[in-house]
């Protein structure tokens, strides 16, 4: 006779039997018989984050980096709710993701206990999917389901988070064992009238301009948009803000919208269509006086190619086709070679620095203006995988970090991170030591919350009041990133000059397991 199986042990076989590889876990009482399922299913890796924070980060690196969802395991509605700034940050990047919350039974929902709360209505802020009435005999389908929900291409800005609410008693009740995995969702294809429409606009002249985003990113898709550009003469340019771009030399060469509105609208100048590829009109990241919303130049219009639900490589590779493009040559980065700065540091160092040390297939994960910034610099440097700060929630880069060691062990993992940013997860850097990942650590230590500087600036502010500037200052007390860093595990040195830094960098890669480099120096404010 077959021994029985709790419905725990059925779901983690069943989300291990569909791909799941990692789950990122900061359990508690409600969830001790998932935490006994992990035990006994060691072919999903297990891994403990101090901060929910770090854990929906960590999941989100590991699905930009993979394609396929993590799973997070949270401690009912506060420990869900300790992890949803990463949630959002996940759901703008359309990252796959399944969160795994524990919960009360049903019937001790009504006794209101201390974590009694309605999860379902958090939860919905960030999930393409939410199941919250699971039994033993359901868990493991519904576990199945979620997979198949966190590889469905919603559309908008819905995402790609599945979350699985399960009530303690699902998790310990008898089940039927494992179910076997759905099929694997597939995009919708654009019709070839689309297809020809677009074309035609194409065709007709005028300055035109493909903005490539989501699946538009990838290199498939933009090796064929490259092709239509070299064939018409249009432009490309991926969003601010990309999940994941790869670049650096041998890359598809792709010109990046800059941050602010007045930079946007200045870039866009001359643009008379607009061909959306997987995403939407820019918008202004927020709202300032005088400055419209969406950035369109006047008389801009916009063509839409593909919605991010609808298969952009495919439809690119057909537009390429009809326009006689399949043959032309692909713009790509080159090799240069990038002197290493000598002197003081300062915004414009460190960049060069980072650029100038940059080993191969690095993957590069940004929360600061100065990381953000370092883009451009570095795509003549070395191959590259660049994770950006999607959702605009900081607390992002270090968490991200993390996931994508954790998914790609065989490449190093370069972290640039503004103060302000890191002091947010920098639990983050105790997961790192913990699984002696290969995690270089920068730090823009200008000691300043440095965005709001600049946006009360761009209020017409010329002289800063006590209160506002205390309430931008971090240094006051100064962190030590360094002593921090030592608290968790993580080796690090604070570097004072641009010399102190290439040498911190490239003495780190070089070194197995994580290591912080606080720079220190006379930073834009």
């Amino acid at each position: 006779m077959a021994e029985s199986m709790n419905g725990a042990t059925a779901l983690i076989n069943t989300l291990a039997d569909c791909g799941v590889e990692f789950c990122i876990a900061n359990p508690g009482t409600s969830e001790m018989h998932l935490v006994q399922a992990l035990d006994a299913v060691p072919r999903m890796r297990s891994v403990l984050a101090l901060f929910e924070g770090v854990c929906t980060g960590a999941a989100d690196g590991i699905g930009r980096m993979t394609g396929k969802p993590a799973a997070t395991l949270l401690h009912l509605g506060p420990g869900m709710a300790n992890g949803i700034a990463n949630l959002h940050n996940a759901r703008r990047g359309n990252a796959p993701m399944i969160n795994i919350i524990g919960n009360h039974p049903n019937y001790h929902v009504g006794f209101d206990a201390p974590l009694t709360s309605d999860i379902d209505t958090l939860a919905k802020n960030f999930s393409c999917w939410i199941k919250s009435c699971s039994t033993a005999e359901t868990l493991a389908q519904d576990g199945a389901d979620a997979y198949t929900a966190s590889l469905r291409q919603s559309s908008g800005s819905t995402g790609q988070i599945a979350t699985l609410i399960m009530g303690a008693d699902a998790a310990w009740g008898e089940s039927n064992g494992p179910v076997a995995p759905n099929p694997v969702p597939q995009r919708a294809k654009v019709s070839s009238a689309t297809i020809d429409s677009v074309a035609k606009v194409i065709e007709n002249g005028g300055k035109t301009a493909l903005l490539l985003e989501h699946q538009g990113a990838e290199q498939a898709a933009m090796e064929a948009a490259s092709k239509i550009a070299s064939k018409t003469g249009c432009r490309l340019l991926n969003g601010t803000f990309p999940a994941r771009v790869d670049g650096g030399p041998g890359r598809v060469a792709v010109e990046r919208l800059p941050y602010f509105p007045e930079q946007i609208l200045a870039t866009l100048e001359g643009v008379e269509q607009l061909i959306l590829v997987g995403g939407e009109i820019p918008a202004s990241f927020f709202a300032y006086r005088g400055i419209p919303g969406q950035l369109l130049p006047s008389g801009c219009e916009t063509i839409r190619l593909t919605t991010i639900d609808e298969d952009s490589v495919d439809a690119l590779q057909h537009l390429a086709e009809r326009l006689g493009a399949n043959n032309e040559a692909v713009s790509r980065f080159e090799k240069q070679e990038i002197a290493k700065p000598s002197g003081e540091l300062d915004t414009k160092s460190i960049i060069q620095a980072i650029a100038a040390t940059m080993p191969e297939e690095v993957i590069v994960c940004t929360d600061s203006g100065g990381g953000n910034a370092a883009y451009p610099f570095c795509q003549n440097s070395a191959p590259n995988s660049w994770l950006s700060l999607t959702g605009g929630a900081i607390g992002q880069g270090g968490p991200c970090a993390t996931g994508a060691a954790l998914a790609c062990p065989d490449r190093p993992v370069l972290a640039l991170l503004g103060d302000g940013g890191a002091a947010y997860t920098n639990q983050a850097l105790w997961t790192q030591a913990r699984e002696q990942l290969n995690v270089t650590t920068v730090i823009f230590a200008n000691n300043s919350y440095n965005i709001l500087n600049v946006e009360y600036g761009r209020l017409g502010v010329k002289d800063v009041g006590e209160v506002a500037a205390s309430l931008f200052d971090i240094g006051n007390p100064e962190i030590d990133w360094v002593a921090m860093a030592k608290g968790f595990g993580v080796p690090g040195a604070r570097a004072d000059s641009a010399e102190e830094l290439c040498k911190l960098l490239e003495n780190s890669y070089k070194t197995p397991g994580p290591f912080l480099i606080q720079a220190s120096g006379e930073m834009q404010r």
